[in-house]
C-alpha cells in the first residue's frame, strides 16, 4: 500500500485500462435523493452536489493524485460503506482488486501501515505478473462472458509490526462497484478460444493474444478486508518449509524457521533449539543438524540427564511427555522450592529468562526435546505453551524423516565402503530381499544363497616391496633411538643416585640393545615396550618428583615420545605414514578407473588395502543378466587393467620422492581363463569362490607375489616393471597383442621378459611375462608432491572418513 498513489499499472502488463470511478455509488445515491425519505434523500442531494463539479469521480480517474485531492469527498461519498463505528476494529480500504492500489483506510489499517514504516512496500504474496494476467482475464471471462472460472485462491498481504515481527492478513475482495468493459481493441472471445485457453495456463502468449494489452476497462473500485491469520498462515508457511528436502542444518532454514515462530508467539526476540535424546543410554546428546543450537547442552557434544534436571522434571518430559515452562526464570532461581534451580542458573547464563521445552514423540518413542526461549520473562509460558499442540506433529514429522534421511546415508556409506555389496551385484540381493518380504508368511522361507556362475576373475595387485622388512628395520631404529635416550639418562642419575637398581637397568637396556641389533625377534617389540611402560617410566617418574636436579633431563626424554604410544615413534610414524599416502593414492586412482569401466559393462569389483593395493574383478552374463554379453567385454576389462595399474605406477612415481619414508612398489596381474563360480558367504558378509576346482584359483592368488622365477632365488616381481602371470598359451598371444598396444602408446617398455614361474603347492606350470613401466617424466615428481601437502592430504582423508563413521 505504499504504491497506493504513485503507479496504477504497476505490474508489468495487464488486460486493464483501469479507471477509478464512483458512477455505481453515485448511482445508489441518486436513487436515495429521490426517495421520499426525507433525512437521507436531502443527506443524497447534498453528495452528489458535492461530486458535481467533478465529472471525474462518475467518469473514472487514472491520475493517482486525483485520489489524493478528492480524498474527503472520496471519504463521504463511501461512509457507507466504511461505518465509524467501525473504523477501529475492521481492517479495510478501497482497492482496485488485484492491483496494489488503495485509499480511503480504516483507522486500524492507517495504524497497521503506520508501524510497519515508511520504507514498507506491501505487494501479494507469491502473486506473479503471470498469474495476474491470467486473473484478470478470468475475470473477463466471468464477468463479461457468463462463464464460471474457479481462480480463487488464498491471498496475504505480510506486514511487519512495530517490533518486526511479521504479520499475515488474509485478503477478501468485494468485487460489486466493479464493471468491465470492451474496447475497440478487445478480441472477440469464442467457445472453442476458451476450451483452448482452458488447457493453457501456462502460455501467457496465447492469453495476451486473446486479451490484448489494455483491451479491457476496469471501471469502479473494490473493497478489500483483511483478517489477521498470522498463526494459520504462520503454520501453513512453516508446513511448506518443514516438506522441502533442504537439510535442517542449513543456517538460512534455521532461521526461516525462527522467524515463523516469532510470527505465531508474536515474540520477537524467540529463538528455538533442539536437544536429541538417546533414552536407552540417557543421555542428551547435540543434534546432528548443526546450525540448530541446543539450549540444554549450551557448548557440550553430550550430558546424562539427570545431571540436567531433577527425577520428576525429567520423568514428566522423557516418560509422561509433558511440556517444561519457565516462565520468569530469575524467579525460579531464587525459589527455594524448585528442585531445577541448577538448571534455571544454567538457562540465566545464557541470557534466557523464560522458556517452553517440549518433547517430540514419534510412535511412542522420544527424538528430542524442542525448545523456544526468550531473554524476556514472562514471554513464554503455560498458557501460550498450548499453540505448540498445532505444531509439533510438523516438527516431529520432519525430524523423524530427518533422522530416516540420515539412516539411510549411514546404510548407504556402509553399503559403499564397509560391506562387500558392490552395486553391480546389489539387483541380486535386492531381488531375494523382495522375494522374503513377499513370502514373509511361509515357515518355510528361508534366505537362498547369492551364487553368480561362469564368471572370469581377473587379479591384480601393487605391493610395497619388502614392507615386513622395512617395518622391522624402523621399528629397530626407534626402539634402539629409545633405549640410547634411556641409557643416556640412567647414566646421568647413577651419577646423582648410587643405587643398585639404576645399574640393573642400565645392564638390562645394553643387553636390550645389543640384542636388536643382532637379531629382532617376533616379540622383541611387545618385550621392549612393556618392559619401558611397566619398569622404566614409574621409576623415571619417581624421580622425577623427588630429584628436582634430573627433573629438565626427564622432562626433555618425556617430551620425545609419542603422546599416544608413549614410546619414540619416529621411524615407524614415517613408515607408517608413507604406506598409507601409498595405498589412499593408488586406491582413489583405481577406483575413480572403475567407475568409468563400469560402464563398458557391469561386473563385480572389490578393493584391498594391505601393504599396498588388490583388487579383484569378476565379469559374466550371470553379474549382468539383461544386458549382452560378450568375450569382447572381457578383453576390453583385461585391457583396462593393465593401463590401470601403469597410471597407478606413475602415481607412485610421482609421490615417491615427497615419502616420508622410502618405499618401493611392484605390479602383478593374474590371468586365469577358466570361469569360475563365486558365493556370498553369509557368515563372512563377503564373496568368495564356491568349489573345490575354483579354490585353485585363490591358492594361485595368495602365494604367487612371493614366488620366483623357476630354478632362481630372483622374485618374479621387479620394481619398475608389471610381472602378469598365466598358464595357457592363449591368454600369453593376448597379452602379446595389450603390450603391443601399450608400447604404441609409450605406457610401457620394449624389452619383455619371459620366464617359468617355480611349482606352487599343487598348482604347477605358471608361466610370466614382465615388462618395463615407462614413467612420465615430463612431470617433476618434486614439484608434483611436497611431504607437507601429503600429510595434509592424509589427515583430510582420516578425519573425513572418522566424521562418517
Amino acid at each position: 500500500m505504499r504504491t497506493t498513489m504513485n503507479d496504477i499499472e504497476q505490474f508489468e502488463s495487464s488486460p486493464f485500462y483501469v479507471k477509478i470511478s464512483f458512477h455505481k455509488v453515485l448511482e445508489s445515491l441518486e436513487e436515495i435523493a429521490a426517495s421520499d425519505i426525507d433525512y437521507r434523500s436531502d443527506y443524497a442531494k447534498a453528495l452528489l452536489r458535492h461530486a458535481e463539479p467533478f465529472p471525474e469521480l462518475r467518469d473514472g480517474i487514472t491520475d493517482p493524485k486525483l485520489l489524493e485531492k478528492h480524498k474527503a469527498l472520496i471519504k463521504n461519498l463511501l461512509a457507507d460503506l466504511f461505518p465509524t463505528g467501525l473504523t477501529k476494529n475492521e481492517i479495510k480500504a478501497a482497492t482496485i482488486p488485484f492491483y496494489n492500489i488503495t485509499f480511503n483506510y480504516t483507522e486500524r489499517l492507517r495504524s497497521i501501515m503506520d508501524n510497519a514504516g515508511t520504507d514498507f512496500d506491501m505487494s501479494i504474496r507469491d502473486f506473479s505478473d503471470h498469474e495476474f494476467y491470467v486473473m484478470g482475464c478470468c475475470l473477463i471471462l466471468n464477468s463479461y462472458y457468463g462463464y464460471h472460472f474457479d481462480f480463487s485462491r488464498p491471498l496475504f498481504y505480510d506486514i511487519p509490526d512495530a517490533e518486526g515481527i511479521m504479520k499475515h492478513y488474509r485478503i477478501l475482495y468485494n468485487a460489486d462497484f466493479v464493471e468491465i468493459l470492451p474496447t475497440e481493441k478487445s478480441v472477440k472471445i469464442t467457445e472453442e478460444d476458451v476450451k483452448i485457453l482452458m488447457d493453457n495456463f501456462n502460455n501467457i502468449n496465447l492469453w495476451k493474444e486473446k486479451f490484448p494489452e489494455g483491451s479491457w476497462i476496469l471501471k469502479g473500485f473494490g473493497i478489500v478486508s483483511l483478517f489477521d491469520a498470522t498463526t494459520e498462515s504462520a503454520i501453513s508457511n512453516l508446513k511448506t518449509n518443514l516438506l522441502k528436502s533442504d537439510d535442517l542444518d542449513k543456517k538460512d532454514i534455521k532461521a526461516n524457521q525462527e522467524d515463523i515462530f516469532r510470527s505465531i508467539y508474536k515474540i520477537p526476540d524467540l529463538k528455538i533449539g533442539f536437544t536429541e535424546v538417546n533414552v536407552e543410554e540417557n543421555v542428551f546428546k547435540a543434534a546432528p543438524f548443526g546450525h540448530i543450537k541446543s539450549y540444554i547442552l549450551k557448548d557440550k557434544a553430550e550430558i546424562n540427564c539427570n545431571a540436567v534436571f531433577c527425577g520428576n522434571s525429567l520423568k514428566n518430559m522423557t516418560t509422561e511427555h509433558n511440556y517444561f515452562v519457565i516462565s520468569d526464570v530469575e524467579n525460579y532461581v531464587c525459589s527455594k522450592s524448585t528442585s531445577d534451580s541448577d538448571f534455571a542458573e544454567h538457562l540465566l547464563s545464557q541470557g534466557i529468562k523464560s522458556c517452553i521445552l517440549a518433547p517430540l514423540i514419534k510412535n511412542d518413542t522420544l527424538m528430542g526435546i524442542i525448545e523456544l526461549v526468550s531473554s524476556k520473562p514472562g514471554e513464554l509460558n503455560s498458557i501460550n505453551a498450548n499453540k505448540l499442540a498445532y505444531i509439533l506433529p510438523f516438527l516431529t514429522d520432519r525430524i523423524d524423516s530427518y533422522y530416516s534421511e540420515l539412516q539411510n546415508q549411514i546404510d548407504a556409506i556402509i553399503q559403499k565402503e564397509y560391506t562387500a555389496i558392490h552395486h553391480s551385484v546389489y539387483w541380486k540381493f535386492r531381488e531375494e530381499a523382495l522375494r522374503h518380504i513377499n513370502n514373509r508368511d511361509n515357515k518355510n522361507n528361508t534366505y537362498k544363497e547369492i551364487v553368480f556362475k561362469e564368471i572370469y576373475p581377473l587379479y591384480g595387485q601393487i605391493d610395497v616391496k619388502g614392507s615386513s622388512t622395512a617395518r622391522n628395520k624402523s621399528t629397530e631404529q626407534d626402539l634402539v633411538k629409545q633405549i640410547e635416550k634411556l641409557l643416556s639418562l640412567f647414566r646421568y642419575i647413577a651419577a646423582v643416585e648410587k643405587l643398585p637398581l639404576i645399574a640393573q637397568h642400565i645392564y638390562e637396556l645394553e643387553s636390550m640393545e645389543e640384542r636388536i641389533k643382532k637379531d629382532l625377534q617376533a616379540d622383541s617389540e611387545a618385550m621392549i615396550q612393556n618392559y619401558i611402560k611397566h619398569e622404566i617410566h614409574p621409576l623415571l617418574e619417581h624421580f622425577d618428583t623427588v630429584k628436582p636436579e634430573v627433573h629438565q633431563r626427564i622432562e626433555d626424554y618425556f617430551k620425545t615420545l609419542d603422546s599416544k604410544v608413549k614410546m619414540v615413534y619416529d621411524h615407524r610414524k614415517d613408515f607408517d605414514e608413507a604406506l598409507s599416502i601409498i595405498n589412499k593414492h593408488l586406491a582413489e586412482i583405481l577406483d575413480r578407473k572403475q567407475a568409468e569401466a563400469q560402464k563398458f559393462y557391469p561386473h563385480y569389483y572389490e578393493r584391498f588395502k594391505t601393504d599396498g593395493v588388490e583388487h579383484n574383478l569378476y565379469i559374466g552374463a550371470s553379474i549382468a543378466p539383461k544386458q549382452p554379453y560378450s568375450p569382447l567385454y572381457l578383453e576390453n576389462l583385461r585391457l583396462w587393467q593393465i593401463q590401470a595399474m601403469c597410471e597407478m605406477e606413475n602415481e607412485y612415481y610421482k609421490l615417491s620422492p615427497a615419502l616420508p619414508y622410502q618405499l618401493d612398489v611392484t605390479s602383478l596381474i593374474l590371468v586365469f581363463s577358466t570361469p569360475i563360480s563365486i558365493r556370498f558367504r553369509m557368515d563372512e558378509k563377503r564373496f568368495d569362490v564356491d568349489g573345490t576346482y575354483n579354490a585353485r584359483y585363490e591358492v594361485v592368488k595368495k602365494r604367487i607375489d612371493k614366488s620366483n622365477i623357476k630354478g632362481t632365488n630372483e622374485r618374479i616381481t621387479e620394481k619398475g616393471k608389471i610381472t602378469i602371470v598365466y598358464s595357457q598359451k592363449q591368454e600369453e598371444a593376448e597379452y602379446r597383442r595389450y603390450i603391443k598396444f601399450l608400447q604404441h602408446q609409450n605406457l610401457i617398455g620394449s624389452v619383455i621378459e619371459q620366464f617359468e614361474v617355480e611349482d606352487l603347492q599343487g598348482v604347477t606350470g605358471l608361466k610370466a611375462l614382465r615388462v618395463p613401466i615407462i614413467y612420465n617424466i615430463n612431470e617433476t615428481p618434486d614439484t608434483t608432491y611436497s611431504y607437507d601437502d601429503l600429510l595434509k592430504e592424509l589427515t583430510d582423508v582420516e578425519t573425513r572418513n572418522n566424521d562418517t563413521i
